[in-house]
């Protein structure tokens, strides 16, 4: 499959919010780090999409959300989502999931406790609010 990568502007969230309500995903805090996700198009169609907000030098991936499931799309979104991290020098990075933790040890996450995550991560709306306590929290640490 062909796809376009872009990054996501304002006029973007209308059909970003779309996706991720399809997909059950939460939109709280989304809006607010839109120059963190990235999007990939198949034509002019929103086919998928990912987020990385940063927190000082740990990002935290969020709104992995792809509209046909089976097609790869959802593994580049993360990949080149973690090698932007990784180019901006990050150290590491956290993802919190309620239906998706048998998918990121294959980017070599592993599942770490709430309160192992950085501090300033915890201070996010995914934290706080937008996902359950019964999330599960999984980090990425990046070579330097």
């Amino acid at each position: 499959m062909n796809w376009t990568f872009r990054t996501a502007g304002p006029d973007d969230w209308t059909a970003i919010a779309a996706l991720l309500t399809r997909v059950d995903l939460p939109l709280d805090g989304a809006r607010e780090h839109l120059d963190g996700f990235l999007l990939a198009f198949g034509g002019a169609t929103l086919a998928g999409v990912a987020g990385l907000e940063r927190y000082g030098a740990t990002g935290l991936l969020r709104s992995v959300a792809v509209a046909e499931r089976g097609t790869g799309l959802g593994k580049e979104l993360v990949r080149r989502l973690l090698d932007r991290a990784s180019a901006d020098g990050l150290t590491s990075v956290v993802l919190l999931t309620t239906t998706a933790a048998d998918y990121f040890p294959r980017f070599g996450f592993h599942r770490i406790a709430r309160k192992e995550a950085p501090s300033a991560v915890q201070e996010s709306i995914e934290f706080k609010s937008a996902c359950p306590d019964s999330a599960i929290v999984m980090e990425l640490p990046l070579k330097s």
